[in-house]
């Protein structure tokens, strides 16, 4: 069994017995709950195993579960109870249960566990009153001897399931997350698989049953494009797909689907699915050809349940808002209320339908907010006039969708699936209907075609027009997008901009370094210094030279190298330092000049040498160069410890202060072992493990390492699972760098390997090739463990944190290959940014902070194009990814209308960081010359027509004289043969700088001079039969014309 979610379980614990407790209704008020489960049952809808699995996350069979005053009785087997035995006694100011187990042994005849359960269930409260659930039925001894005992202890029975529904209604935000994507999962496998089935059936004319098309649905939940991003393992379907057409309707979710085959008109879908055991379900109407009286049946349909969410609000009653939307349709269409479901939805959750919460006259439950409902309602025993087969006499309507209960506004629609009659209305178009005049075409046929999905029985080819036609109407949409928020984007930058001028800030200066504050802090008692040597003081980083018989201090900072040489019997030590006109240091990030000596004006020396001899003399103890030899060694030792020094200074300039961690004592905490951290500061990898305490990570390698993560400075964090990589990792994009080792790091990761990386070619064998289908199958199922692991991970420390950290999942459908640094990389987005971790360095680029994108070297000859990420930060450096191919472009430009982000395209390159220079040293005047407009494609052609103006002008300006006069009309007789293309080329004349600037490309010029081509064959054929008017010079020169374009 998985492990308990205690902090989960306490809340919904204290929960369940505070409203049990202060409940006033006569219905609720009891002395015990008895909640028991056999072994099978009839429905997987229960109120038994909903409270289980509400309170434990899983369903547990033949177990009692008594809810007692102030205590919690659980009876099970030995193993079962090794898992509820994780929950921990409350304390007594956190008004939690305590928590007592009874074993329950197989064998066991005297049945001491049902008479202890009795006698503690008589010491609660008034012992009189148990809650039970009459109408659950479960099958296995335990259940049957339960029921038996309870009879003959005498208790009075009463119905729980009121209590235990309103305790379930509301939902807590994990609750609600669950709900939202199953309905995204169940949105998903309707709009993209059973819709397309049905019009591709329509289209093929194809005879498929309904029920073939409800065994496909629930087969649908394993392939993973439906189900992308969630664990295929959690996904199950609510209730077997319904699909009705042909006359035969039932506007109920216990109807199922029959064996006739798909009907050419009214076709009603309704299916659900579950996720973690939380449901959600979603009802459409599809129509085929549907008459003007169907249509206007549907449209108003879609206004009551239009009405019927916008007033399912907290503080209404159920029944009130049926008798609302009942009367409404009385009082504006009066022949459809006989039509009408008798309700109009119910609560979902756990349980598909709560039937204390239906949305009819009868329920008197009131709405709250944090509430989840499925919304459905219909019109049933329709007749159609126009019908052209008795199958489409009698039709139906019926709309549904989950949707979740806000405070103060409209409920928010969790399933988003289209349903206006645009959006749902198939209409055929047969070649008859090509004959009709253009008049009867304008009554508003016409106008149906733009607007409705069009399906042509004489063409099979009618989808794929369907295509090209909503690929032409989104291309003109995401254009309309993109001008909106060009206009937004240059107001909103125009207004930052000006909010942030004010006072340039202030670069910090170091402080002077001083090697001593006085004379007096020398040590003038040391050796060296008494016999004017050289000597090295590390303590305060400084080097004493003699200099004219007086030691002289020099601070390590001001020495620039040195270097030691022996010639013959001599040994030099030459130093450079630091001197007016020479750079101190070489620019780092931030700065854009090399530093530069402090003070200009001061006496300096720029080098010094020092000569001492090899040869010992008598009764010296060392040779005078020995002092050289240990200066220069200890010189070079300090000056590199300084750099380092210096290195980390500087590296630590701009960190921020991190909060402690709190560690946890709990032995639960979310943890992943032997994991492998990115970046490294070892060379040989380590394993560790990563922890979740209370407010922050702890990576702790098998050397004792440490990382600590906190969790409010976490900006991105990502998980990729091992699908299609050999890595699987979760990565962290910190809001502020921390000190790693040395280094200072943004991005950090935590990964294990999957898989071989190396393949040994040499395996021949027929046993090799059984190892090897072996070793696939080893790494298949690692992978899925993997996934699993690192799934339950996120899942607990989302729990822990109460969602403030969220993980978020590459999309990898939209992915694109890129160069961001290095190497072509495969960059896949987020919900908030852009990433590639898996090659190192990590690139993760966040989607908020970007203020627009172009995409350079746009044209159709060349194969990759270049894209250009300009953030709202306009100090901060573009980002370039170079090397995509061209033919994701369109993809990529989906997904970045998809998220409301501007881009531009041209085929130049630009000088970002003179033209970012340029905008930051005068916006004001950069956006009153347009702004950002200079990018777009419209003002490329706009110079190009200011530039054919002003050639047109200087063409009419010119006069020419007779003479010249007289040589034109000589050269257009000896060229008067020539063909069209030809005269097309002495007609541009003064515009043919504008064509060399444009310029065809290849593939146009072949297809140019193929036409050419065909129009000699066709010359010369004529020929023969007549006579041609045309010399034959003509076709010599329209002949020598067409070489130099091959």
């Amino acid at each position: 069994m998985p492990d308990l979610d205690k902090e989960t379980f306490s809340k919904r614990i204290k929960r369940l017995y505070t409203y049990w407790q202060n409940t006033k209704n006569e219905n609720e008020t009891m002395d015990a709950i008895c909640v028991v489960t056999g072994t099978d049952s009839d429905s997987s809808y229960y109120k038994t195993t909903a409270i289980q699995q509400w309170l434990f996350g899983v369903e547990v069979t033949d177990t009692a579960i008594l809810f007692l005053d102030k205590l919690v009785v659980i009876i099970a087997s030995p193993k079962k109870l090794q898992f509820f035995k994780q929950i921990e006694n409350g304390k007594e100011n956190d008004h939690l249960p305590r928590f007592k187990f009874i074993t329950r042994e197989k064998n066991e005849s005297d049945k001491a566990f049902l008479t202890e359960a009795i006698e503690l269930i008589k010491k609660s409260k008034d012992g009189k009153k148990i809650g039970t659930f009459p109408k659950e039925k479960f099958e296995g001894e335990f259940f049957k001897d339960w029921n038996k005992t309870m009879d003959q202890a005498g208790f009075e029975k009463i119905d729980a399931s009121a209590i235990v529904a309103s305790i379930l209604a509301v939902k807590d935000d994990i609750e609600l997350n669950n709900v939202k994507k199953a309905s995204e999962i169940t949105n998903k496998i309707f709009s993209k698989y059973l819709k397309d089935q049905i019009i591709n059936i329509i289209d093929g004319e194809k005879k498929v049953k309904h029920a073939k098309l409800s065994e496909g649905v629930e087969q649908a939940v394993n392939d993973s494009k439906y189900v992308s991003g969630s664990d295929k393992q959690l996904v199950e379907i609510c209730y077997p797909a319904i699909v009705q057409s042909g006359g035969n309707y039932s506007l109920k979710f216990s109807a199922t689907s029959d064996k006739n085959n798909l009907h050419y008109g009214t076709i009603i879908c309704a299916l659900g699915f579950r996720y973690k055991n939380y449901c959600s379900n979603i009802v459409r109407t599809l129509m085929v050809d549907p008459p003007e009286k169907m249509q206007e049946n549907y449209k108003y349909l879609l206004t009551l349940e239009e009405e019927l969410i916008a007033s399912l609000k907290e503080g209404v009653k159920l029944s009130e808002l049926y008798d609302k939307i009942r009367q409404k349709c009385q009082d504006e269409r009066p022949e459809l209320v006989d039509k009408l479901t008798p309700n109009f939805g119910f609560l979902i959750g756990i349980e598909f339908r709560e039937a204390n919460y239906l949305i009819s006259n009868k329920c008197t439950n009131t709405v709250k907010a944090g509430m989840t409902f499925q919304v459905s309602i219909g019109l049933s025993d329709l007749t159609n006039s126009d019908a052209k087969d008795n199958e489409s006499k009698k039709y139906a309507l019926f709309i549904g969708d989950t949707v979740q209960v806000n405070k103060d506004e409209a409920a928010t629609i969790l399933t988003q699936s289209k349903k206006k009659m645009e959006n749902v209305g198939i209409f055929i178009k047969d070649e008859e209907g090509d004959e009709e005049s253009e008049e009867e075409k304008t009554d508003g046929k016409k106008k149906k075609e733009e607007t409705v999905d069009l399906l042509t029985r004489s063409t099979r080819g009618a989808l794929i027009q369907n295509k090209t036609r909503s690929d032409t109407n989104q291309e003109q949409a995401r254009r309309e997008h993109q001008k909106e928020l060009a206009k937004r984007l240059n107001e909103e930058a125009r207004e930052r901009l000006l909010a942030q001028k004010g006072p340039a800030t202030k670069e910090k200066v170091r402080k002077a370094i001083t090697a001593y504050r006085n004379a007096a802090q020398l040590p003038y008692k040391q050796t060296e210094i008494q016999e004017l040597k050289i000597y090295v003081d590390k303590g305060h980083e400084t080097i004493i030279l003699p200099i004219f018989g007086c030691p002289t201090p020099f601070h390590i900072s001001t020495l620039k190298n040195l270097s030691s040489s022996v010639e013959g019997d001599f040994t030099y030590l030459r130093l450079n330092f630091f001197h007016p006109g020479v750079a101190v240091n070489k620019p780092t990030a931030g700065t854009s000049s090399e530093g530069t000596y402090p003070n200009q004006d001061c006496v300096y020396i720029k080098e010094i040498t020092y000569r001492a001899t090899n040869i010992k003399e008598a009764g010296e103890i060392s040779a005078p160069s020995t002092n050289l030899g240990l200066a220069f060694k200890y010189i070079k030792d300090m000056q590199k410890e300084f750099k380092e020094k210096e290195h980390e200074e500087k590296e630590k300039e701009g960190m921020v202060k991190q909060d402690s961690l709190i560690l946890s004592n709990n032995k639960n905490n979310p943890k992943l072992k032997d994991l492998y951290i990115r970046p490294s500061t070892t060379q040989k990898r380590t394993p560790g493990t990563i922890e979740a305490h209370t407010n922050g990570f702890l990576y702790t390698s098998l050397r004792g390492e440490k990382v600590e993560i906190l969790y409010n400075n976490i900006k991105h964090a990502i998980f990729q699972p091992c699908d299609h990589e050999i890595i699987i990792l979760v990565h962290f994009h910190l809001k502020h760098a921390i000190m790693y080792g040395k280094k200072k790091i943004i991005d950090i990761q935590f990964y294990t390997e999957v898989g071989e990386v190396i393949t040994d070619l040499g395996k021949h064998t027929k046993s090799g090739d059984r190892d090897d289908l072996i070793a696939e199958q080893a790494e298949r199922e690692m992978r899925k463990k993997l996934n699993l692991a690192f799934k339950s991970f996120i899942e607990k420390v989302e729990g822990l944190t109460n969602h403030q950290i969220q993980f978020e999942k590459p999309f990898r459908d939209l992915g694109f290959n890129g160069t961001p640094n290095r190497s072509m990389v495969l960059l896949q987005p987020t919900s908030s940014c852009l990433i590639n971790v898996t090659e190192q360095p990590p690139f993760v680029l966040t989607l908020d902070q970007i203020e627009l994108i172009h995409f350079e070297r746009v044209s159709f000859h060349l194969k990759n194009f270049d894209m250009v990420f300009i953030f709202k930060d306009y100090n901060k450096k573009v980002v370039m990814i170079t090397s995509i191919p061209m033919n994701q472009l369109d993809q990529i430009k989906e997904w970045l209308n998809s998220c409301d982000i501007k881009y531009t395209e041209g085929l130049q390159s630009f000088n970002w960081p003179k033209i970012m220079k340029t905008i930051t040293d005068d916006p004001e005047g950069f956006f009153d010359q347009g702004g950002w407009n200079f990018l777009e494609p419209e003002s490329d052609e706009e110079v190009k027509e200011v530039d054919n103006d002003i050639s047109d002008e200087e063409d009419d300006a010119y006069a020419p004289t007779e003479s010249e006069d007289e040589s034109e009309s000589e050269s257009e007789s000896d060229y008067s043969g020539s063909d069209e293309s030809d005269e097309s080329e002495s007609e541009s004349g003064s515009g043919s700088e504008s064509d060399d600037e444009s310029g065809k490309s290849w593939s146009e010029l072949e297809e140019e001079a193929k036409r050419a081509d065909m129009e000699i064959d066709s010359d010369e054929s004529d020929h023969d039969a007549k006579k041609r008017k045309k010399p034959m010079a003509n076709s010599k020169s329209t002949s020598s014309a067409k070489k130099p374009r091959r």
